[in-house]
C-alpha cells in the first residue's frame, strides 16, 4: 500500500493516466518528422517555414513553464493537466482544419501550450506519491510512454496515411486528447496530504531560489542543450536527414524513425534504471547523466560526418538511446531542492529546454535554406552538416562548463 492505495491502484490511477497524456504529448511533438513532405507539398513551405511551423509547439510549451510550476504547486497536477489538454485538443482541431501556414502555426502553438503540463504534472505527482530514491526509475517509465508516442508517430502514422490524410490523423488525435483529459480529471487522486497554499510572493521567491542556485546553473546548460538538440533533430529534422543524406524513401525513413523511437524508449528505461542502481552505491545521478550526454555528443559527431546508408540506421538508433540521458538531470535537480519546489524546479529547466528547442529547430531550417535545394522537399547534405555541427559545438561548450571545477558542482 502507498498512502492508502494499493500498488495496482497506483498504476491504474496515477502512472497510466499520466503516461497516456505524455504519450500524446510526444506523438504531437514528433509527428511532423513523418508528415513534413505532405505539409511542404500542400502548403508550399520552405525549410525555414517548416522549422518555424514545427517549432511553434515548443515556444508556447516553453513560455508556459514558469506559470505552470506555480499552478502545479498550488492546484495540483490533476486539475492543471486535464484543463490544458482541452486546449491541446482545440489546437489539434485548428491544425486539422487549417488552410494556411498561419492557421497551422496557431494550431501547433495551442497544442504545445495544451500539452505543456504532461511531463511536469507527472513529475509533480510522482514526487508526491513515491520516495525520492525511486524517482529516476519512475520518471524513466513515464518517459518510456513518451517514447511509445514517438514510435506511433513513425511507421504507424505513415501507414495511417494510406487510409486517410494528415488532416484525418489530427482529427483522430483531437478525440484521443479529449478522452485523456477526462480520464486524468476523473481517475487521478489528489495528493494524500496536500501542502498548504503558498502566497504568490512566497511562490515567486521559490522561483528565485531555483534560478539563483549554483548547482542549478552548473547542471542546466548541459542538460538544456543536450535535450534541446535531441528533440530539435528527432522531432523534425531526422526525417529529412534520412531522406536527403542517407537516401531512404518515405517507408524506409518511417521504419528507421520507429527504430529510433524504440531506442529512445529503451534509453529512458535503461538509463533511469542504471542511475537508480548506481545511486545506491554512491555514484550521483548527475554524473551518470553527464556520462550519457557525452556519449550522445560522440554519436552526433558521427552523424555530422554523414555515414553511408549502411551505417546510418545503427548510428541513429544510438542517437535515440543516448539522447535520453539529459532527462535524468531532472531527477538530480528534484533531489537537490525541497519537495515543495518540485514543480518549479522541473518547469524551470523545462523553460530553458523548450525555448532552446524553438530557436534551435527554427535555426536548423534557416541554415538548411542557405543551401539551394534540389526541390521543395530535397535539401543539400552539406546544410545538415553545418546545422548539426553548430548544435554539437554548443553542447561541447556546455560540457566544458559542467566539468570546470566550481563551488556549484557540489552534488
Amino acid at each position: 500500500m502507498i498512502d492508502g492505495l494499493s500498488r495496482r491502484q497506483v498504476a491504474l490511477r496515477i502512472l497510466l493516466p499520466f503516461a497516456a497524456g505524455y504519450f500524446l504529448s510526444y506523438l504531437f511533438r514528433t509527428i511532423n518528422a513523418v508528415l513534413s513532405p505532405d505539409l511542404v507539398s500542400e502548403l508550399n513551405l520552405a525549410a525555414d517555414d517548416l522549422g518555424l511551423l514545427t517549432a511553434a509547439y515548443f515556444i508556447t510549451f516553453g513560455v508556459a513553464q514558469l506559470p505552470l510550476g506555480l499552478l502545479l504547486d498550488r492546484y495540483g497536477p490533476r486539475r492543471v493537466e486535464a484543463g490544458l489538454l482541452c486546449i491541446a485538443a482545440f489546437g489539434a482541431l485548428i491544425f486539422a482544419l487549417g488552410e494556411s501556414k498561419l492557421q497551422l502555426i496557431v494550431g501547433r502553438g495551442l497544442i504545445g501550450l495544451g500539452v505543456s503540463a504532461c511531463l511536469m504534472a507527472a513529475f509533480k505527482a510522482f514526487t508526491q506519491w513515491f520516495e525520492p530514491g525511486r524517482l529516476p526509475l519512475i520518471n524513466g517509465l513515464i518517459m518510456a510512454a513518451g517514447g511509445l508516442g514517438a514510435l506511433v508517430a513513425t511507421a504507424p502514422v505513415e501507414a495511417a496515411l494510406t487510409v486517410t490524410d494528415w488532416r484525418g490523423v489530427f482529427l483522430l488525435l483531437t478525440g484521443f486528447t479529449l478522452v485523456s483529459a477526462f480520464t486524468i480529471f476523473k481517475a487521478v487522486p489528489d495528493a494524500p496530504a496536500p501542502a498548504a497554499h503558498e502566497h504568490l510572493a512566497s511562490q515567486l521567491q521559490g522561483i528565485r531560489t531555483v534560478f539563483t542556485d549554483a548547482f542549478f546553473w552548473k547542471v542546466a546548460p548541459l542538460a538544456m542543450l543536450s535535450q534541446a538538440s535531441f528533440i530539435s533533430i528527432q522531432s523534425l529534422w531526422s526525417g529529412p536527414w534520412l531522406r536527403n543524406v542517407a537516401g531512404l524513401d518515405r517507408t524506409e525513413t518511417a521504419a528507421t524513425l520507429m527504430l529510433v523511437a524504440l531506442a529512445m524508449m529503451s534509453g529512458f528505461l535503461g538509463i533511469g534504471f542504471l542511475a537508480e542502481r548506481l545511486a545506491r552505491i554512491g555514484i550521483p545521478t548527475v554524473r551518470v547523466s553527464a556520462a550519457g550526454m557525452s556519449l550522445f555528443m560522440l554519436i552526433q559527431a558521427v552523424i555530422v560526418m554523414q555515414p553511408g546508408a549502411d551505417w546510418s540506421t545503427p548510428v541513429w538508433i544510438l542517437f535515440g538511446f543516448f539522447g535520453t540521458s539529459g532527462i535524468i538531470q531532472y531527477a538530480s535537480l528534484s533531489q537537490h531542492f525541497p519537495k515543495n519546489l518540485a514543480g518549479r524546479v522541473n518547469t524551470a529547466i523545462n523553460l530553458l529546454v523548450f525555448i532552446s528547442i524553438f530557436f534551435l529547430q527554427w535555426m536548423i531550417g534557416v541554415i538548411i535554406e542557405l543551401w539551394p535545394p534540389g526541390s521543395a522537399v530535397n535539401y543539400a547534405p552539406q546544410s545538415f552538416q553545418a546545422a548539426f555541427g553548430l548544435l554539437l559545438a554548443m553542447q561541447l561548450m556546455a560540457l566544458g562548463w559542467f566539468l570546470y571545477p566550481t563551488a556549484g558542482r557540489s552534488r
